[in-house]
């Protein structure tokens, strides 16, 4: 018997996506040979354990698949050592902690206002309640004072730009020599220089551990450095620019397993039995098939696409008069501080706005937040997705123009400084943004780029 309702529930959200353009840079649109496995036989298993060593029978061919999936992740990534079985990427995290750390150790994080992710020792995360998190930030550029002039050269010309304070890192490992200290971000437009960061974990002694689950992709197709020269550990979702499923990798470099040869087995007994039970094979299958495909050489084309695109509609942003963390971008992401054109806390605004037009992106916390997280003043946006429905430079130029028109738009609204009177005045924001004739305007042009690029 079919189950009507669930399934016009799916064709709601495949109508949502096919007419409108996701720019959220932790999402992607997977393709339908990966999703295919999803739905395989391989859910059905039960698989405790590691290859050849589980606690069920009738895993022959479960072990083959995730020894393939291991081998693919070794080769794309030059690492000697990958446990696929994470969940996601926050228990991929706690993995790592339980693997180098004891409760109440110290550890180091990019702060989560700055750009950082909850796993890396934020207060309400797990992470931050069981381990003693010293928190680093990044630079706050102000850039709402440099010309926009200033901001057009520094897109055009690449970006030689770093928000980080390396000296101020120093100070703080030096102070509370964490045991740990992660590198990596959700919120960051620039390149990492891992070198920088392992000049720091190097000289108090502790392990690095590089979180690339934003850039994997963009490190598997060529277009951004690796960390694995200089970290002990790296983690990564494979789901955002990596363009697979839902699912997460722990890998040990070299230099970590020549910091502790048991490092690997170490992560292996974290994972399972610390934090997990089964695998999810039919996860694990759809990981190796993504990690096929992204050693073809197509996907390095479609990693330098992602550049070009970002690139091209950051530059679009700055000519309408948008203020970019960092100037600009040097990756998949786009970071838009809203404060000096909108005020602080209007990234909720933005978000609503731009939901209203069919461009999907997510308000986000701006170094140096004015406001506050939940109500925070800038919006984070990227072209992952966009770029995999073969969208290029022409546009986003266009998508680029609109979300200016859209943000002009709202410009008069400002977040009221009573926090009582937001959730009324929200709701009124909504109820008149629904009958704006510009937005609606807005809409069908989005609507007519998105047709043309089919949802693969």
């Amino acid at each position: 018997m079919k189950d009507i309702q669930l399934e016009r529930l799916v064709k709601k959200e495949e109508e949502r996506q096919k007419n409108g353009i996701e720019l959220i840079p932790s999402e992607n649109h997977a393709s339908s040979y990966v999703r295919s496995f999803l739905s395989s036989v391989f859910g059905n298993k039960y698989s405790e354990g590691y290859p050849k060593k589980r606690y069920y029978g009738g895993n022959e061919w479960v072990d083959d698949v995730e020894l393939l999936a291991q081998k693919r992740a070794q080769k794309l990534f030059h690492v000697p050592f990958v446990n696929v079985q994470p969940y996601s990427g926050s228990p991929a995290n706690l993995a790592v902690y339980l693997s180098v750390c004891k409760p109440g150790d110290t550890i180091m994080g990019q702060a989560l206002t700055a750009g950082g992710h909850l796993t890396h020792g934020h207060p309400v995360s797990a992470t931050g309640m069981f381990y003693k998190s010293i928190q680093y930030k990044v630079k706050n550029p102000h850039f709402a004072k440099a010309s926009r002039g200033e901001q057009k050269s520094k897109v055009k010309n690449s970006i030689e730009n770093d928000l980080f304070d390396y000296d101020e890192i120093k100070k703080l490992a030096e102070t509370h020599r964490p045991k740990l200290i992660w590198v990596g971000a959700t919120a960051y437009p620039l390149i990492f220089h891992y070198d920088r960061f392992a000049e720091i974990a190097d000289e108090i002694g502790c392990y690095l551990a590089a979180d690339i689950s934003h850039v994997a992709g963009l490190i598997a197709a060529g277009v951004h450095p690796s960390p694995a020269e200089h970290t002990h550990i790296i983690t990564t979702t494979t789901h955002k620019t990596l363009r697979g499923p839902r699912g997460a990798l722990i890998m040990v470099t070299h230099k970590g397993l020549k910091k502790d040869p048991e490092l690997g087995d170490k992560i292996n007994k974290a994972v399972f039995p610390g934090l997990q039970g089964g695998p999810h094979d039919h996860q694990t299958a759809a990981i190796a098939a993504a990690l096929h495909e992204a050693a073809q050489p197509s996907f390095a084309t479609y990693g330098r696409q992602i550049v070009k695109n970002t690139r091209i509609l950051a530059q679009t942003l700055i000519h309408g008069g948008l203020n970019l963390v960092g100037g600009g971008t040097e990756n998949h992401l786009i970071l838009v501080d809203l404060s000096p054109t909108h005020g602080p806390g209007t990234g909720v605004f933005a978000q609503k706005a731009l939901d209203a037009v069919r461009l999907t992106v997510n308000k986000n916390t701006v170094p140096g937040e004015p406001s506050s997280p939940f109500y925070p003043s800038g919006i984070r946006l990227g072209t992952p997705a966009a770029t995999t429905r073969c969208m290029k430079e022409h546009e986003m130029e266009a998508i680029g123009k609109i979300i200016g028109k859209t943000l002009h738009e709202i410009k008069k609204y400002k977040l009221p400084h009573e926090k009582t009177k937001r959730i009324a005045y929200l709701a009124h924001f909504e109820k008149e943004i629904r009958f704006s004739k510009t937005l609606k305007k807005l809409a069908t042009k989005v609507r007519a780029i998105a047709i043309r690029f089919p949802i693969p």
